[in-house]
């Protein structure tokens, strides 16, 4: 028995080793998150290696993501015509928007491939009731194809509800293509698509499972929530599909989130991003005719552009969205998300805009569904009550809203939360809006919120106990891992 523990820990030494080496001289870490793994595998010898499989190596980022980036070049050469129209100020954006955001509309063109588009019609939904009433109405109404990327799809009423809405469409000769995480809805039973396959429709898995229930690669998921009905009707957002977004679970209670349905050319953008994940990880490649595309109305309308990011890209791209967009605040900044987990330069970004005289906001939830997100980013929210910044805990439910606005201008709506997974380890997909009366009613929303929240002062921060100051300090410690 002995000799089997001292072999065990001899292989788990060497393995942590082969770890460490990894992690310092192979990977690019930050230095935060190297030495945070560091820690784990000192303190947690073979534990901490079959830890780092599972949530921290990343040295096949390059071998698995080439074909993904070799496949969204073909956007180069639109991308490089409105460049030009933005250089020569050909693209005319009105208003307050031309001066204060052609900086922002530049840098999301040239660096995350987002088309600038002006003719999209914007509707906000706040509860699962009303988006997927939406999203059901407008899947009845498709008439070519119907294509559905989500993070999560649950077996139970709502999903199968979806399912077999998709299942007749399918059978009335419409094309329907459906893309899954393989974590997120990796526990479905094998019968469960049966009568959808059956009836014509595709489904594909990003990142599938090597075995039933089991999925050993905790990051690169993808996170994103992305419909496109008939190429001119987009959904994105927080919700996923599950009744638990219908605010049916008992732990987390009602569930707040906020979704938006566009209809206009910012729709053929998401369909860009479905068409591009569909053929990663389906390998078929849809093309980019005009069954897909079908074409901008040339109506005015709210100017959008959809920002995706993911491990695959060079930069953090939603992450420098968020940084650049909080630089050109002059008045208010109110941001929503339930997972507040940043790094230091969205902290120092925030702090700076408060000490500048910008109202900056932070709303999280109360209610938690993962605790050490949750203790991690209640540390964070600390960190900023000394420079003005207002924290607010909402106490109405599970707020899983991802959103910014700013004076009232601009807002971004979409899957992204304010964390590191979400910055640099997930694939997701937000909405960029330039609209003054869009982000007033997404501003007027969080007001509507705040009517549910505590105000975090500087005095009730520092009169927390110790058992949830200890909690922070360890969450926060690892936080660089979650």
């Amino acid at each position: 028995m002995d000799e089997y523990l001292v072999a065990l820990l001899v292989i788990g030494i060497i393995l942590n080793g082969i770890a460490a080496v990894s992690i310092v001289f192979l990977e690019r870490k930050s230095p935060t998150s190297a030495l945070a793994w560091l820690i784990v595998l000192v303190f947690l010898p073979l534990a901490g290696f079959i830890l780092y499989l599972i949530f921290g190596q990343n040295i096949h980022r390059e071998r698995m993501f080439r074909i993904k980036e070799r496949d969204d070049l073909f956007l180069s050469k639109v991308i490089a015509g409105q460049q030009e129209e933005l250089r020569s100020e050909e693209l005319r954006i009105p208003g307050d928007y031309g001066g204060r955001f052609r900086g922002l509309a530049m840098m999301l063109l040239q660096s995350t491939l987002s088309f600038f588009t002006m003719d999209n019609r914007v509707e906000i939904f706040t509860t699962g009731e009303e988006k997927f009433a939406a999203l059901f109405r407008e899947i009845e109404a498709a008439r070519d194809h119907i294509h559905l990327e989500y993070y999560i799809l649950r077996n139970d009423g709502l999903g199968r509800k979806l399912t077999d809405l998709l299942t007749e469409k399918c059978g009335q000769g419409l094309e329907v293509r459906l893309l899954l995480d393989g974590l997120g809805s990796g526990g479905l039973p094998r019968h469960f698509f049966d009568r959808y396959l059956a009836a014509g429709g595709k489904l594909a898995y990003f990142f599938p499972s090597i075995a039933p229930l089991i999925n050993p690669r905790m990051n690169y998921r993808n996170h994103r929530k992305i419909v496109v009905i008939d190429g001119n009707t987009g959904f994105v957002g927080g919700f996923n599909v599950g009744e638990e977004y219908l605010g049916k679970n008992p732990r987390l209670g009602a569930w707040r989130d906020t979704h938006v349905m566009i209809r206009g050319s910012a729709a053929m953008a998401l369909q860009l991003r479905f068409i591009l994940d569909w053929s990663y990880a389906s390998k078929e490649y849809l093309g980019s005719g005009p069954r897909y595309f079908p074409g901008s109305t040339g109506e005015q309308g709210a100017l959008l552009q959809i920002v995706s990011g993911g491990p695959d890209a060079r930069w953090s791209l939603i992450e420098d969205a968020y940084l650049k967009i909080i630089a050109s605040a002059r008045e208010k900044i109110y941001i929503q998300s339930p997972y507040f987990v940043p790094d230091e330069s969205v902290l120092d970004s925030l702090r700076i805009a408060s000490r500048s005289g910008v109202d900056v906001r932070v709303m999280i939830p109360r209610k938690r569904d993962h605790p050490f997100v949750h203790w991690a980013s209640y540390s964070f929210l600390g960190d900023l009550l000394d420079s003005g910044v207002k924290a607010y805990i909402y106490e109405g439910g599970f707020i899983h809203a991802k959103s910014i606005v700013v004076d009232g201008l601009v807002s971004s709506v979409g899957s992204a939360n304010w964390d590191i997974r979400s910055f640099r380890l997930n694939f997701e997909t937000n909405a960029f809006i330039y609209d003054r009366e869009i982000s007033g009613r997404l501003e007027k929303i969080f007001f509507g919120d705040l009517e549910h929240c505590t105000l975090v002062t500087p005095g009730l921060y520092a009169a927390r106990s110790v058992r949830v100051k200890i909690k922070e300090s360890v969450s926060r410690l690892f936080s660089p891992l979650l």
